[in-house]
């Protein structure tokens, strides 16, 4: 190879030919000083799309599910007690011009349910018993594994609908007209098993029965412990806050109205921050690499002091020395660069593809990695670069090996 210097600049093809002749000469030692950089890279690239595909989906999620759900639950009396929701409060929220959808359960606390009669009654396996409206799937967004749910006539008589925790409980793992559990005395023939339920969780370690069938069998008061309605999305805040007043008009107080999707984004901002914890693990990791870079360098430049002193006495001008070092550090932090960045998108895709997400690399983490591995190269590359200028032509050949 024939590099031609000049007082004035030196060519680009040339600066890229003199820069990869460190690193083609000790391929195991920029290996392993590449390799610091692409853990880094490959960790923070990883991290942001796993995160992102992951918030992507939860994203998703939350538009099929509508984020227009509001519900409403007993709080607390003036006396410090739990308050009670009245018995119209169902009807009193539907009568509210903008929801579309109401629906209402209330728990039986001292009614348990069990897989058969002989099973000792503190062994309720942490299940509830709850009356549900017929229209409670629609408004909930539940889905049933398998089986159906009751309705107008259905659930008059003792039949119940199990959530999926308690079906797994009770080991009841299918629906039938032989099926049955044992809830408060009497047998409840098992019609159908809900898919778990993101929005209203409580249910899926309950045994829903019939609003009717609960005062009849089970002596249930008619009095709701939650209410769901569903309204315009444009209304939802509005319809929010006349929630309480509407249920309890005399003690608006002691009404509780939540939304079920604030909860989902509660977790997907808890996510973020530690998003941004793994990020600065891999901020130092990539540090850590940016170190292994400078080492490097700096023991090459000892290492090449003869080079050095041959391409001055060449006519190289210092700034040829500094700019050939300096390219030098810039294309070893770009090969663990392109590596971690690769190793990254293989990770993201890989791990999305088993949760079932569709993968999502965001480009500032494919961008932001590599330009931070030509700002770690250029820092790291910097003193070496500037040590090795500064060589006398004479001392550097008199001290080669």
């Amino acid at each position: 190879m024939t590099t031609t210097y000049s007082s004035a600049r030196l060519r680009p093809r040339d600066v890229l030919a003199v820069g990869g002749v460190g690193l083609r000469t000790r391929p195991m030692r920029v290996f392993l000083s590449a390799l610091g950089i692409a853990i880094g890279i490959a960790a923070m690239t990883a991290v942001a799309g796993i995160s992102s595909s992951s918030r992507a989906d939860l994203d998703a999620w939350l538009a099929a599910l509508g984020t227009n759900l509001l519900t409403v639950a007993p709080g607390n009396s003036l006396s410090g007690g739990e308050a009670t929701l009245p018995a119209d409060a169902p009807a009193m929220v539907a009568r509210i011009g903008p929801v579309d959808k109401v629906a209402a359960t209330g728990t039986l606390k001292n009614v348990k349910v069990y897989r058969n009669d002989r099973i000792p009654a503190a062994e309720s396996g942490g299940m509830s018993v709850q009356a549900a409206n017929p229209k409670l799937p629609e408004t909930v967004g539940a889905r049933l594994a398998d089986g159906v749910w009751f309705n107008a006539a259905t659930e008059r008589y003792p039949v119940v609908v199990l959530g999926t925790s308690a079906a797994d409980r009770l080991g009841v793992g299918k629906a039938g007209p032989d099926i049955q559990v044992y809830i408060g005395n009497t047998w409840f023939t098992v019609i159908g098993i809900l898919d778990p339920v993101p929005l209203a969780p409580e249910l899926d370690a309950a045994a829903l029965v019939g609003w009717t069938a609960a005062g009849t069998y089970l002596g249930f008061d008619g009095h709701p412990t939650t209410v769901y309605t569903r309204s315009a999305d444009a209304s939802v805040q509005d319809v929010r806050g006349v929630l309480a007043r509407t249920v309890n008009p005399q003690n608006p107080n002691e009404v509780k109205v939540s939304r079920p999707s604030d909860a989902l984004a509660a977790r997907q901002a808890t996510d973020k921050a530690f998003t941004g914890l793994l990020l600065g693990l891999g901020a130092v990791a990539l540090l850590v690499g940016g170190v292994g870079v400078a080492n490097t360098m700096v023991i090459t430049v000892l290492e090449r002091r003869g080079e050095i002193g041959l391409r001055r006495s060449l006519g190289a001008t210092r700034g040829h020395i500094r700019t050939q070092f300096l390219v030098e550090s810039l294309m070893l932090s770009a090969l663990g660069g392109i590596a971690g960045v690769t190793l990254g998108m293989a990770v993201t895709i890989v791990y999305a593809s088993s949760q079932g997400w569709a993968a999502v690399i965001p480009a500032w983490a494919t961008v932001g990695g590599l330009g931070a591995t030509l700002v770690i190269g250029a820092i790291a590359g910097l003193y070496p670069a500037v040590r090795a200028s500064r060589l006398p032509p004479t001392e550097a050949l008199t001290a080669a090996p």
